[in-house]
């Protein structure tokens, strides 16, 4: 049984700057951000005071659990944040989700979680130095006292790479256990029917039955449990960095 597990596909080459790939996680990106544009788009047309529609009932229902969310987390100060939070939850959950209809998953590639966890980091930034000023954020770090001080810098650049490594690591385990599933079941699948005899034997061995109905109940959990899991902690873990970072010292 072989079984490869790879990373994003290269589809072209722009030769500018030595060379820009464009890979699937950089198109299939592309694509979730135009797919979530367009739904905006069309929750959001021709929206009135009375007499709402479906679309704008659904719109509405949407922006105030966002919004819930991110005051229940982080105070009615910011609320300004729910835009930024919803775009990010549902970004990640459909990244997590694609895959399902045959895409390759942005979170599948760690670049992608990276540049979440980077952009999220320098908001926890920002607000420990609009906190505290630039000299008291500097000052944490010696807190509680200066010997700490290597270890409390350690600890502040964990922070973006724990989050980036558990989202990715969660997703790509996913996809790497439902891979051996598949190739263990195909594998049974040809021992079972090859102990047929002659040509029936040849032929049914051929086709891995077994990978009909067990994979599908190993997605519910690895693909839609998981990708929705990863997506909320992903967002609770920003939500309550931000709301912790603004907190003065």
């Amino acid at each position: 049984m072989n079984i490869s597990v790879q990373g994003a596909p290269i589809y072209f080459t722009i030769p500018i700057f030595g060379g820009i790939s464009i890979s699937a996680t950089l198109v299939i990106t592309w694509l979730i951000m135009a797919i979530v544009t367009g739904l905006c788009l069309w929750l959001t047309h021709d929206m009135k005071v009375s007499n709402v529609s479906k679309r704008q009932a659904v719109a509405e229902f949407l922006v105030e659990t966002a919004r819930n969310f991110t005051v229940g987390n982080m105070g009615e100060k910011f609320a300004y944040f729910t835009p930024f939070v919803a775009a990010l939850f549902t970004l990640s959950l459909l990244s997590n989700l694609i895959s399902l209809v045959g895409l390759y998953s942005p979170t599948a590639d760690l670049s992608t979680e990276a540049a979440w966890a980077v952009l999220v980091f320098a908001l926890i930034t920002y607000h420990k130095i609009k906190a505290n000023g630039f000299g008291g954020y500097l000052k944490g770090f010696t807190q509680p006292i200066p010997v700490l001080t290597p270890f409390n810098i350690l600890s502040e650049i964990a922070t973006p790479i724990s989050m980036a490594c558990r989202h990715f690591g969660n997703i790509l385990s996913g996809t790497v256990i439902n891979a051996l599933i598949y190739g263990a079941l195909a594998l049974a699948s040809h021992a079972l029917f090859g102990l047929l005899p002659g040509l029936l034997g040849d032929v049914l061995s051929q086709i891995p039955f077994l990978d009909v109905g067990l994979p599908a109940i190993t997605s519910i959990y690895f693909d839609w449990f998981s990708g929705a899991m990863q997506a909320f902690i992903f967002c609770m873990l920003t939500t309550m960095y931000i709301a912790n970072a603004a907190e003065a010292d």
